[in-house]
């Protein structure tokens, strides 16, 4: 399995993993849910009205973690994708969005990871660390 589908498994299995960013020198953290490939990349999606875009606008660096057993933190950027195509294709993963967010309407915001790491860890094996 490619190093980019382990990590949108790990994340979807999950369900609920946690996005870090940095607000000045504050860090934030909240809950997130979606992870979707849509061209050979790992997306997910907020409200661009939301603090966290805003954050992300200002420096696309970022940490998620998520656990179920074992865990999964992942780095990299996080780079909007404005086409509506790529919009499409995340409310089409994840139709519950729809009651919220809509292709064009200026709140639907997705962003693709770019230079990602992932690094898998557990209580009883070593890290493994992948590049994606």
């Amino acid at each position: 399995m490619a190093a980019i589908d382990e990590v949108c498994e790990f994340l979807k299995e999950v369900g609920t993993y946690y996005l870090a960013t940095t607000e000045g020198d504050q860090p934030r953290v909240r809950p997130f849910g979606t992870a979707h490939i849509f061209e050979g990349k790992l997306y997910i999606q907020t409200g661009k009205k939301k603090d966290v875009a805003k954050q992300l606008d200002a420096n696309p660096k970022f940490e998620i973690c998520g656990f179920k057993g074992s865990w999964i933190r992942v780095t990299g950027k996080l780079v909007e994708d404005p086409r509506e195509e790529a919009q499409q294709s995340m409310l089409d993963a994840y139709p519950s969005l729809q009651k919220m967010y809509a292709v064009g309407d200026g709140n639907t915001v997705v962003y693709y990871i770019e230079d990602g790491e992932a690094t898998f860890s557990s209580f009883t094996e070593p890290p493994r660390t992948v590049q994606f």
